[in-house]
Parts: structure tokens; sequence; C-alpha cells
């Protein structure tokens, strides 16, 4: 009797097929191996035969370029080397209207860039300083590029070229002082920059165009120089930047603000078209 229930006691503890085991340990474990068993089955069969979609169910859009589109799109080299070297020349511009050439310090400049950078892209402070020149000079024939000088007559386009350029000169002071630090110097780092005549001589064509479309309509008087025209409407644009701190001070004009600009800019246009028009 004793060894029955020594057997009886160890088939509850190994999980046999005693009955009594059965009710003591809950749910038999041929049951659940049963149980799962089946719930295998079951996935293995919808994965294998799954389900068909009804024809007129919506399905989930994907835009193939969404994951392309989220991703920031990569500079190439020469885009990276474009902004680096522009970052540069930023930070040298200002040190070069503050200080002009002889003040200005590379170890000045490179403190807001990285002196590396600066003499991988330029062998030295010369160059550098002939590359703020150049940009100065090609931003300012770019804008005027931009003018319309095709729409009204052609008093119209003058007019809209000579505002034009006071409110540029006015708003990039930085081009007037580079500018009157290199007639301190003689033009000797102008004329180191290749083909920089030729390209401020963009305004001269544009010039000239308009000059000949006003003498076709009966307008512009006979023998206008482009070259005297634009020296004539620059230095107007140039004496209330480069003149504006002497000038407030001894006769208390504010030369910066909007209306003083704009006022300037009307005078300056009003002063070359009675210069150029022909007179009765």
């Amino acid at each position: 009797m004793k060894g029955n229930s020594d057997a009886a006691a160890g088939a509850a503890v190994t999980g046999g097929e005693n009955p009594r085991a059965r009710r003591v340990m809950g749910r038999p474990q041929s049951e659940m191996a049963l149980a799962s068993r089946d719930t295998g089955l079951a996935l293995q069969a919808k994965l294998l035969h799954p389900t068909p979609v009804a024809e007129n169910a919506t399905l989930p859009e994907t835009d193939p370029t969404a994951e392309q589109s989220a991703k920031p799109a990569r500079r190439s080299r020469a885009e990276s080397r474009e902004q680096a070297i522009n970052q540069i020349i930023d930070i040298a511009t200002n040190e070069f209207v503050e200080k002009g050439l002889a003040g200005a310090r590379i170890d000045e400049i490179a403190g807001k860039a990285t002196k590396r950078k600066i003499y991988y892209y330029f062998e030295g402070k010369d160059e550098l300083y002939r590359a703020v020149l150049q940009r100065a000079y090609a931003r300012v024939r770019e804008s005027e590029a931009e003018v319309d000088i095709e729409s009204g007559s052609a008093s119209d386009a003058l007019r809209r070229l000579i505002e034009h350029d006071v409110r540029y000169h006015a708003r990039h002071p930085e081009l007037v002082r580079l500018v009157m630090n290199e007639n301190i110097h003689r033009a000797e780092h102008l004329k180191q920059i290749e083909g920089l005549p030729q390209g401020n001589r963009k305004v001269i064509g544009i010039l000239e165009s308009i000059i000949a479309r006003g003498q076709a309509e009966g307008v512009f008087r006979e023998g206008i120089d482009p070259v005297d025209l634009h020296l004539n409407l620059t230095a107007l644009s140039f004496y209330n930047v480069s003149n504006q701190f002497t000038f407030a001070h001894n006769f208390g004009v504010d030369m910066t603000s909007p209306d003083a600009i704009e006022r300037r800019a009307g005078q300056v246009a009003d002063i070359i078209l009675a210069w150029v028009t022909k007179k009765d």
C-alpha cells in the first residue's frame, strides 16, 4: 500500500498520466501540447494561405520618395567648397573694412574661421584680400544686371538703374570702404585680379544700350559717353556713404536713414537725367 501511494505521489510530481495528477496540476500537459500544436498549425496555415484582399479594398498608400525627401539633401563637393570660401571671405571682408589691408591680421580672421582652412584655399593675406575685392565688385555688377531696363522708356530704365545704384551703395558700405582702401594702394591689388576690368565693363554695356535707346526715342542728346555716365552716377551714389560721418557731424544730417536714402536716390536720378536729356 505504501508503495502505491509513493507511486501516486511520484506521478503527481513528474506530471504522469495519473488521474489524480491531472486534478492536482490543473490542465494536463498533453492538452497543453495539443493546444500549442494547433496554434502553430493555424499560424503556419495563415502564412501559407493569407486571406485574399477584396478588389475594392483600400490599401495604405506609400510614397516611394518619402524616405528620400525626409533626408536632408547632401551638398556636392563644389557646393561645400563654395560655402567654405564664402564664409572665410565674409569674415575677411569685415576685417579688411575695419582695419584695411595693413591692419588686418590672418590670426584675427582665423580666430573666427580656422587658419588651416584659410591656408587650404588661399596662399596668404594678399590673396584673401584680392578675393574679397573680386567678390565685392562681382556682386554689384550682378545686382545691376538684374535691374529691369526693358520696360518703359529709356528715361525710366536709366532712373531705375541710378536709383538701384544709390540704394546698393547705401546698403553695402563695405564696397565703398574697400574701394577707398584700394585707392590708397593705387589699385595695386585690383591689377592682379584677372578679368576684373572685363567684368566691370558689363555695366558700361548696359548704359550703352540705354543711351542708344534714349537717342532713338529722341529724348537723350548726342555725344553721351557711357563711361562718363557711369562715373557721374557712381560718384553721386558714393559720396553719401563715404562721407556720411563727417557730413552728419558738420550738418546734422543722417544720410543712412531710409528716408534720406530714398530722397538721395531720387535726387541723383534727377541730376543725371537732366544731364543726358536733349535740350529744346
